[in-house]
């Protein structure tokens, strides 16, 4: 049996993870992202997406398997997090504040 055609979840040459990659080809996230802005109703939708997606895996998964996907899955929103903090702190940087003395 040939093997199955999957998205690899990084690149081989460079250690890099690839689903931030493939997350902005998802039509939800174009859609949202199509007025630089995310209302709450998007934010559900996208939680409810999450969490039907997870309805569907999890019984798949046997016990040793389903540990791997769980720790897999807080690393990543941990990765995410990390990594929005880490953009929002290097805009602040960015930005300088002027005093009402200066003009």
């Amino acid at each position: 049996m040939a093997n199955p055609i999957y998205r690899p979840w990084f690149d081989a040459a460079t250690d890099s993870p690839l689903l931030t990659e493939y997350a902005r080809k998802l039509d939800s996230f174009n859609g949202v992202l199509a007025d630089r802005k995310v209302e709450l109703a998007e934010l559900e939708a996208q939680e409810k997406r999450v969490v039907d997606l997870m309805k569907e895996v999890e019984p798949l998964l046997e016990p040793e398997v389903y540990e791997k996907v769980t720790e897999l899955l807080c690393e990543i929103t941990s990765y995410d997090m990390m990594s929005a903090f880490h953009l929002a702190s290097k805009a602040r940087a960015g930005r300088t504040f002027k005093s009402k003395t200066e003009t």
